[in-house]
């Protein structure tokens, strides 16, 4: 913590992060802050929000917060430009809101894997799309989007899921591409044995559900899923610093890649 706390490379940067009630979002949030900068977070549970800014404590001044259903486009629209607005421009994009689904895909409902697709996915493409033009005008633009270990390693029962995070991870590049001469870099984090509210069902934010694994799960599938480094499973504040170091000045040169942390459990 006290490596953290003698950080300060978010003074004077903008940054407006989804998901920001509950698990990594929250923990991205609070990084933010406590690097000096000043943040809107975004969430569909409203006392997520507010749990959000009872843990900011001193740094709660330079937090704002903005209810958004990153699936609704009007919501979406509505929410940036009201953060857009209150932090007086973007530097900062982070994708974190999401939810997790798992069920036998022979089971699996087209509403079930298209509600999985909306928020991940059209979710994430929603909020780029809208805050691309203030990004435009900012100062050395980022966005870190949220895929997953899922996307490139089997993870048996998410196939909506898998196939979601897959799509960030191609569109990361995509837009990294389309944007890089116009100064907005994108990113990609793929998280894996993580606790957070999406893993255990804990979190705040219904866009954050656990994953509910059917009850006849073949556990044994879930052998090669555990962290070669015997630690557990870390904290989502584990992935908010790799975040921040992507987010900041110190990512000035990575680009239209992703950043694996998952404690080596993906070799």
């Amino acid at each position: 913590m006290s490596a953290m706390q003698t950080l300060n490379r978010y003074e004077g940067r903008r940054a407006l992060v989804t998901g920001g009630g509950s698990g990594i979002g929250q923990a991205t949030v609070l990084r933010m802050l406590a690097e000096g900068g000043t943040v809107v977070a975004a969430d569909v549970s409203e006392d997520g929000l507010k749990d959000t800014v009872a843990k900011a404590g001193a740094d709660a001044g330079r937090l704002t917060t903005v209810v958004v259903n990153i699936a609704d486009e009007d919501s979406v629209r509505a929410g940036v430009a009201t953060a857009v607005e209150a932090l007086g421009g973007l530097d900062v994009l982070v994708n974190a809101a999401g939810i997790l689904r798992s069920s036998h895909t022979h089971e699996t409902t087209l509403d079930a894997f298209n509600q999985v697709i909306g928020i991940n996915l059209t979710g994430t493409f929603l909020m780029i799309r809208e805050a691309i033009p203030a990004l435009l005008e900012g100062h050395g633009s980022a966005v870190v989007n949220f895929s997953s270990t899922s996307a490139m390693f089997a993870h048996p029962y998410m196939a909506a899921y898998a196939a979601s995070k897959g799509g960030i991870q191609s569109m990361t590049h995509a837009l990294a591409s389309e944007y890089g001469k116009q100064g907005i870099r994108f990113t990609a984090v793929q998280p894996g044995s993580i606790s957070s509210g999406m893993t255990d069902g804990s979190g705040a934010s219904k866009q954050s559900v656990g994953p509910g694994l059917p009850e006849d799960a073949d556990m044994s599938l879930f052998v090669k899923l555990a962290p070669a480094l015997g630690q557990g499973f870390a904290g989502p504040e584990t992935v908010a610093s790799v975040v921040a170091m992507l987010a900041s000045d110190d990512g000035r040169f990575i680009t239209g890649t992703e950043v694996r942390v998952d404690g080596g459990t993906h070799f």
